[in-house]
């Protein structure tokens, strides 16, 4: 589940966990640890079972420079500038993480200082002034700092580190091994990224590589060459004239859908709205704009199983304002149940109650 904006991943998982509350998913994220957040698929945060943190890290993890520069896009410039490859810094860094974070929680920003510090001792006198000098992606903040950030995202997938819990408002980084008092690795890189294929199209078949590789945020490339470790297990289908493909053993699912029922907030970036086949899930262009925005995209409301509106949050003090716009007039009966429904959102938002304005 995308935790983005900090606190989605709890509302997706209410929306798909009978009796489920706040404190339980909190427990799981610090206490037992059973749950975890990293950065994961399109190199965005991501709730997800510690046991299968594998297949959502070391699945997505760049094999080669080309598919490393995807990943970390926006990097460029700056590679360029300090006259490194993605794989240099990436190595450096690697070196660096475990010392820097042995028995520490430190922000993204305390770790891009430190870590530009410690890699920086392993550069030429041209690199080091590139490195050292002002950044044009942040105000405060060296070329270097920015460089080793983009990294990060990396570092994550490798198994280095991972998200702990938040303070001042910040999230904190925190070595994996000691955060789960596991060790890394019990898969390898190729049983990773097939089981990854799986799971997407268990979710979003029938569907394509080229869906594949924007779901995750990987380079086509690296994702034609995951979706080949399963071709066998696949079958071609016919969808509105497209070729698509769908593992074999979900064929039943299809053949014997289960039938859909009640009302359901789910978050921006929800799983369900990361389908990348936006017509099938919203045949309407312009609702497609409504919901997916270049910023500050809405929720959305399901009744039944069909998108029925959009909604947006906004906190005053310990009161929960939902502003919830359906995109056809509801029945009254449906608006109570909207309503009952919002009501039990209070919780995860650390609120006590819900006011919901449904237009």
């Amino acid at each position: 589940m995308q935790n983005t904006p900090p606190g989605s991943a709890a509302i997706a998982l209410h929306a798909r966990v009978s009796g489920l509350d706040a404190d339980a998913i909190r427990s799981a994220l610090y206490v037992d640890k059973s749950l975890m957040e990293v950065w994961s698929l399109r190199a965005a945060p991501h709730v997800l079972p510690s046991s299968d943190r594998e297949v959502f890290t070391l699945g997505l993890l760049p094999e080669d420079e080309q598919s490393l520069r995807f990943f970390v896009r926006g990097a460029e410039a700056a590679l360029h500038r300090v006259g490194m490859s993605a794989s240099e810094v990436v190595r450096y860094a690697e070196a660096e993480v475990p010392d820097a974070l042995d028995g520490r929680e430190l922000s993204k920003d305390e770790l891009g200082v430190e870590l530009a510090r410690r890699v920086e001792q392993r550069l030429n006198p041209q690199q080091l002034a590139a490195w050292r000098s002002p950044s044009w992606y942040a105000a405060k903040q060296s070329l270097g700092e920015s460089v080793v950030r983009f990294a990060l995202s990396v570092l994550a997938l490798q198994g280095l580190l991972c998200i702990g819990p938040r303070r001042r408002r910040a999230a904190a980084l925190v070595r994996t091994d000691q955060w789960l008092g596991v060790a890394q690795s019990r898969m390898t890189p190729e049983q990773a990224r097939a089981e990854l294929v799986r799971r997407y199209l268990c979710c979003y078949g029938p569907s394509t590589v080229k869906h594949f590789a924007e779901w995750a945020g990987i380079a086509p490339a690296q994702a034609a060459r995951a979706w080949a470790d399963v071709d066998r297990e696949l079958i071609p289908m016919d969808y509105e004239g497209r070729a698509t493909w769908l593992q074999e053993r979900d064929l039943p699912h299809f053949r014997s859908p289960a039938k859909t029922t009640g009302i359901r907030y789910l978050p921006p970036h929800d799983p369900y709205l990361q389908l990348r086949d936006r017509s099938t899930l919203v045949p309407d262009r312009s609702k497609q704009h409504q919901i997916w925005r270049s910023s500050g995209n809405p929720g959305i409301v399901l009744v039944e199983g069909r998108l029925t509106a959009t909604w947006r949050p906004r906190k005053e003090r310990s009161r929960l304002r939902m502003a919830v716009e359906c995109f056809a007039p509801v029945s009254q009966a449906i608006v109570s149940r909207m309503e009952a429904e919002a009501a039990t959102l209070a919780p995860y938002r650390g609120c006590r109650s819900v006011e919901v304005q449904i237009r």
